[in-house]
């Protein structure tokens, strides 16, 4: 359990570029082939190990296009890939994004209790109920779920994940020698879970890991998503573009979960954020300039406009027309927060399809830019404010993260508010969360 309150770190490599980054990887510190490397993902876990960062975080989808950002072209599968890097790290924590949507619960639940086994209690689960509707089709469906059956399902195969876990009582297996006992029979328990979305009978041919569960994260936005994140979340990764919002955000979450009956400290949010390290403020702003300029051109802009529209194709309309409204339509089982709030700023401000595209483009400055003792200052003031209680990092160009491990990670544990070694072996103990208890041990 947490002592005292702490900043949290998370690393989120995106390989070749993804969204936003379609040319990162004309970066010459990038192989053409990244988001495929073993062998670079290890070395960028190594670094956050070295880091000492509470997790590596690998995001995913199951539906690409033409138009679809290089990374997102060809990548490990989540679950492989951190299965790979446990072997090749020993502390930090590993995450992983799977959909509630396109799999059976006991498979997904073996997998994720098999990684945090192989990890020795490291693994976490980034539970997303899938954005791209296209990924429907290719799991045989004619069209995605709409977004209530989305949340139910996912709501229920956590709790079904959770009850699996809990198979086996800690000390089910005696293996005693002399006695010939291998298994307390007693110890292990049936599910036959009937559910409205799920029947599953079980038990899981699993035993629970140093931790308990894997750390369970969760990251949506609308009503739903917010619900389920307070409901089942033990960390959130979200977006926020300043302090206010990211308060905003921090409190409405944690009130949400305590009026689900939880203890909101147990529940932590960690916005992602684009860091840029220069040896001063100006410096480090020119950088994030050239970056900018380099890393997203309009016509990658506009090819993967149409993501959060069931990747919708604009290419073919005209730039200079009023912004088609009625293309909101295809965003209705996709990422329709988003897809809603780009139509209606574009119908607020009367702008064409060229300029709600240029809008994604436009550079807001990120506020974690400059000197690493100014991009420290900035993460520990967020962090004071209770806009957050940690952040994900966005591993763009590796030597800037380098710069960021090198020169900013030292000064906040010169602050205090960081680690100076790892204190446990598992993601639970660096993020200060408890062990569920087995359900079965303490049913009365």
């Amino acid at each position: 359990m947490r002592n005292r309150r702490q900043i949290h770190l998370g690393a989120v490599p995106y390989g070749t570029g993804g969204p936003g980054s379609h040319t990162l990887w004309l970066d010459p510190d990038i192989p053409g082939d990244a988001s495929v490397s073993i062998e670079w993902f290890t070395d960028i876990a190594r670094l956050a190990e070295r880091g000492l960062f509470d997790l590596v975080f690998i995001v995913d989808s199951q539906f690409i296009t033409p138009y679809s950002p290089p990374h997102y072209l060809n990548r490990l599968e989540p679950l492989t890939l951190l299965s790979a890097l446990a072997v090749q790290t020993g502390r930090i924590g590993l995450v992983g994004t799977a959909t509630t949507s396109f799999n059976s619960p006991f498979n997904l639940t073996r997998r994720l209790g098999s990684l945090d086994l192989i990890s020795r209690g490291r693994a976490g689960w980034n539970v997303v109920t899938t954005g791209d509707a296209g990924t429907a089709r290719n799991y045989g469906l004619d069209e995605h779920y709409d977004y209530d059956t989305r949340y139910g399902r996912a709501q229920e195969f956590v709790e079904l994940a959770r009850a699996l876990w809990d198979s086996y009582e800690d000390d089910a297996f005696v293996r005693d020698r002399e006695t010939g006992q291998f298994l307390d029979r007693t110890k292990q328990h049936r599910l036959d879970h009937d559910g409205t979305f799920f029947r599953v009978q079980g038990p899981l041919n699993l035993v629970r890991s140093p931790q308990g569960h894997p750390v369970i994260f969760q990251a949506g936005d609308s009503d739903q998503g917010r619900d389920l994140g307070a409901r089942v979340g033990e960390g959130i990764f979200t977006h926020a573009p300043d302090i206010p919002a990211g308060q905003a955000f921090y409190n409405d979450i944690k009130t949400r979960a305590a009026r689900f009956g939880r203890d909101p400290e147990n529940l932590l949010i960690m916005p992602g954020v684009q860091v840029v390290v220069g040896d001063t403020d100006a410096e480090a702003r020119e950088i994030e300039t050239a970056n900018h300029a380099a890393d997203h051109t309009f016509t990658a802009a506009l090819e993967e406009f149409g993501r959060p529209f069931g990747w919708h194709d604009f290419t073919g309309y005209d730039l200079d027309a009023p912004f088609p409204a009625e293309a909101l339509a295809h965003g209705e089982r996709s990422f329709y927060t988003q897809a809603k709030a780009i139509t209606e700023r574009a119908q607020r401000n009367g702008w064409t399809l060229r300029q709600a595209v240029e809008a994604t483009r436009e550079r807001r400055k990120s506020e974690f830019v400059g000197s690493p003792a100014t991009v420290a200052d900035k993460l520990v003031e967020w962090w004071q404010a209770r806009a957050c209680d940690g952040f994900n990092i966005a591993v763009d160009h590796p030597a800037n993260f380098r710069r960021f491990v090198d020169e900013v990670v030292p000064i906040l544990q010169e602050r205090g508010v960081f680690r100076a070694e790892y204190t446990s072996a598992t993601l639970r103990g660096h993020l200060g969360l408890p062990i569920p208890p087995n359900r079965y041990s303490t049913a009365v």
